[in-house]
């Protein structure tokens, strides 16, 4: 019996990452100086892109309001020092590798000192560095996205797999590929898995060094007897291996944060309105201003048409210069929009303090605004809001909620850390409060809360407990009768 061979065509959706995209939304979680260096490096790979001069008519001159934006925009001038160059065609393939700085231009000072790497830098140069697929190096980047600055990752993988329409065992051989980066332990998820993947590193994820790891909360506890048991080792073994824990780094991402401290320049500006309300801007020093120069790409490409290859590169050069700018107003607006929803959301703190903060997530900014919930985690990381009661990161904005208990409205856990430090600093030494009191206290003002999330919310703030704080206070009281 024959069977016969069909050929059958059928049609199939799937969402494909191009690179330009990955790169437009790996521009909305640069910092601002982060920022500056990719615009920077872009105009030297360029020659069509030229930074706009500060002569107040580009539009990125002006501080960008919540009904304008823009990140650059187009202007015919001439550029001296390639223009000259495009009279002589024999001279255009030499263009390919110079840049756009003039010749006379002397650099900075400030140029010659060594930037500091951050974490993200690292990842992203070993990224680069490793014999990825098209489809592992896309998973690669957006696991790397969700890197934490202490090295931890904060992501669902199966979550993740769907949205890059990848299978979660791709996912998985992407991210054991990842844990071999350094600095040791980075995308780790927990903490027992950062400590194993050290331990592994050194060749000592022996079995008793596994029985160990997962039973950390017995190492806290100090319940040496058990761990003995656990591990099947004796005394000297156990404390030598919690000598090589010790040794190991529980936050591997945090050594990229040491050194001098960096100043924080705001990125967005919110200042009261006449009318009453708020003004929201961007501040225009965090806009790169970059423009094409019509007319010099008009006289290269009567010489280009010659040369095909001339002419693919000159085409290139245009496309992305032109991404470049779609990209930075896209960027800018991105930008204005989640600050305008943050400070329509929180209103109550601006006008009256922190103590009025509500409780915010992304996915409510997210949806307000009509965008993914990852756009706003990206556009609210390192970018910083300058208001009348201080300079905030925009995720300071995010907080969780903790119930009232007369059925009012939630209260932000920030709101609540600020109430119990207001209560510790109107102790007197005759009459500090333990942490069931501070809570008993709370509950009267309708914020129902454990005392163990007191207690948590203190040692976060870095406050003594009640012995501690009583103690502290006698010694001031001595002091000023003395």
């Amino acid at each position: 019996m024959l069977s016969s061979a069909r050929l059958l065509q059928r049609q199939k959706q799937s969402m494909v990452a191009s690179p330009q995209l990955i790169e437009s939304i790996r521009l909305l979680q640069l910092a601002r100086a982060e920022l500056h260096q990719f615009v920077e490096q872009e105009l030297e790979k360029n020659p069509l892109l030229e930074p706009a001069s500060n002569d107040g008519e580009a539009l990125g001159d002006v501080p960008i309001s919540a009904d304008q934006s823009t990140g650059a925009r187009e202007k015919d001038t001439d550029r001296p020092t390639n223009a000259a160059a495009a009279e002589r065609p024999g001279e255009w393939k030499s263009l390919r590798n110079t840049t756009n700085t003039p010749a006379d231009s002397r650099p900075a000072l400030d140029e010659f000192a060594a930037c500091t790497e951050t974490l993200h830098d690292r990842v992203a140069g070993q990224i680069a560095l490793t014999a990825f697929t098209p489809q592992e190096r896309l998973i690669a980047g957006e696991l790397a996205a969700h890197l934490e600055d202490t090295g931890y990752l904060r992501v669902d993988l199966v979550e993740l797999a769907g949205k890059l329409n990848a299978r979660e065992a791709d996912v998985e051989r992407v991210l054991a590929t990842l844990q071999q980066f350094d600095p040791p332990g980075i995308f780790a998820r927990t903490l027992s898995e950062c400590l194993e993947i050290q331990l592994r590193q050194r060749d000592r994820f022996d079995p008793a060094m596994a029985a160990l790891v997962s039973n950390l909360e017995m190492v806290a506890r100090r319940d040496f007897q058990a761990l003995k048991q656990h591990c099947c080792v004796d005394e000297e073994d156990l404390l030598e291996m919690l000598h090589e824990i010790r040794a190991l780094d529980p936050k591997p991402g945090n050594r990229f944060q040491s050194g001098a401290p960096e100043s924080i320049i705001p990125d967005v500006w919110v200042t009261p309105s006449p009318g009453g309300g708020w003004q929201i801007e961007l501040d225009p020093d965090a806009l790169p201003k970059v423009l094409i120069n019509q007319t010099y790409f008009a006289e290269i490409s009567r010489h280009a048409v010659q040369d095909p290859k001339d002419q693919a590169f000159l085409n290139e050069c245009l496309q992305n210069a032109n991404w470049l700018i779609r990209s930075l107003d896209q960027r800018a607006k991105t930008i204005l929009k989640v600050a305008t929803e943050i400070v329509r959301q929180q209103d109550a703190f601006f006008q009256h303090g922190v103590a009025h903060l509500r409780p915010l997530n992304l996915r409510t900014v997210a949806e307000a605004i009509n965008v993914h919930e990852s756009t706003v985690s990206r556009v609210t990381s390192n970018k910083y809001m300058l208001t009348p009661r201080g300079v905030f990161e925009l995720k300071y904005f995010f907080t969780v909620a903790i119930a009232s208990c007369q059925g009012g409205d939630a209260h932000s856990a920030e709101a609540v850390r600020h109430r119990i430090k207001a209560i510790i600093a109107q102790e007197s030494p005759g009459d500090v409060l333990s942490d069931d009191e501070i809570a008993v206290r709370l509950k009267e003002t309708g914020i129902n809360v454990a005392r163990r999330t007191v207690t948590k919310y203190r040692e976060a703030m870095n406050i003594p407990s009640s012995v501690g704080r009583r103690r502290e206070k006698r010694l001031w009281l001595i002091g000023d009768q003395s």
